[in-house]
């Protein structure tokens, strides 16, 4: 079997509400489809997006800048086009979008790999687990109040969820009611993470922790700005609960930083920043080498599949962003999510939600 063609479909979904964090307030998420066609008729697919819409056309771009080095390819030569791919990106850059458009060739030829064999990814890497916990990311935002965050958690408690995120914006006079409302409201046997969307220094992050201690948070996300091991590794040595980071760190390189200087607990590697289901199972390997667990950042019907092949694996991230684009939808037991032994990622999409949301029509 071999690739002949790479497609791709870009979309817009809008948000029935705007949702906002302490960087942005967001009012849709612009999404390309990728589609690898074979000559026997099968198709690999694959999902990457930006919250920006303008940014649509670069990630498009990026893709079918590296469509040579897939073409002709048997969807088994995973590793082969993905050296190829990094040695065309060369003076590009390996972090940002080049990587995305990597990514986004990576996760459809594994689809595609699982479609060939009639296994799952999870079954192809090695399953680890059928099941995996994972948390409420779909609510809590800065945006709300906090009777709409006390209704929201209540909810997600309900719905059988053992963990969820709330968003700060970095000033505890405003962080630590909303805080404590939300505590009260799900008790202590559901675990409470924190992100604060990179808005603080070292010292702020360091004495705000201090004071959300008392609510037993589960983990601090993303305390600091990203880029700034050394403030993140300060905050990690002074507080107790795990400082969590990586959704914008890229490939295994970006991962050995975080861990070399101890700049977070709790790693958290993207899909599609990270490197694709290749990558992605490299930095698991990685975390474990260093003791360090491996939580999910978005795409979740995607990540769903690595991070049930990945023994060091903890939280996935749950929301239902890009379930409207989906066939299938997740399943949910007792506040974990079902590793579907579908082929491929599990998970189809769905070609008229696609043309209805399309940008190209």
């Amino acid at each position: 079997m071999k690739i002949t063609d790479l497609r791709t479909v870009p979309v817009a979904l809008p948000l029935d509400k705007p949702i906002g964090n302490a960087t942005a307030r967001i009012t849709m998420f612009s999404c390309i489809a990728v589609f690898l066609d074979t000559d026997e008729g099968l198709v690999g697919e694959n999902l990457i997006f930006t919250i920006r819409p303008e940014q649509v056309k670069l990630l498009d771009a990026m893709v079918h800048v590296l469509r040579d080095a897939v073409i002709g390819r048997s969807p088994d030569d995973t590793a082969a086009v993905w050296a190829e791919c990094w040695k065309r990106i060369n003076f590009i850059g390996f972090s940002g979008v080049s990587i995305m458009g990597i990514s986004a060739i990576d996760g459809a030829m594994w689809d595609l790999r699982g479609k060939a064999a009639g296994l799952s990814i999870s079954r192809l890497l090695g399953r680890a687990r059928d099941r995996v916990p994972a948390y409420a990311s779909g609510g809590l935002w800065l945006s709300e109040s906090t009777d709409e965050l006390v209704e929201q958690a209540g909810g997600f408690a309900a719905a059988g969820f053992k963990a969820m995120k709330l968003r700060h914006v970095g000033r505890a006079d405003v962080d630590l009611p909303r805080l404590k409302a939300v505590r009260q409201a799900i008790g202590h046997e559901v675990d409470l993470m924190v992100d604060a969307n990179q808005v603080l220094d070292a010292k702020a992050a360091i004495r705000l922790g201090q004071q959300m201690a008392e609510y037993g948070i589960a983990w601090f996300e993303e305390p600091v700005p990203a880029h700034d091991l050394e403030q993140s590794a300060e905050v990690a040595a002074a507080l107790d609960m795990p400082v969590a980071s990586g959704e914008n760190d890229y490939t295994l390189h970006g991962f050995k930083r975080l861990l070399d200087t101890k700049a977070a607990d709790i790693l958290m590697p993207d899909l599609q920043r990270v490197g694709g289901v290749s990558e992605f199972v490299r930095v698991g390997a990685l975390a474990a080498a260093y003791n360090r667990p491996v939580s999910s950042h978005l795409f979740p019907e995607m990540s769903l599949q690595v991070m049930g092949s990945i023994p060091n694996a903890t939280l996935l991230e749950h929301l239902e962003w890009y379930s409207p684009l989906y066939q299938e939808q997740m399943q949910m037991d007792g506040g974990d999510i079902l590793v579907p032994d579908r082929p491929g990622w599990g998970f189809s999409l769905d070609l008229d939600q696609l043309q209805h949301f399309s940008l190209k029509r």
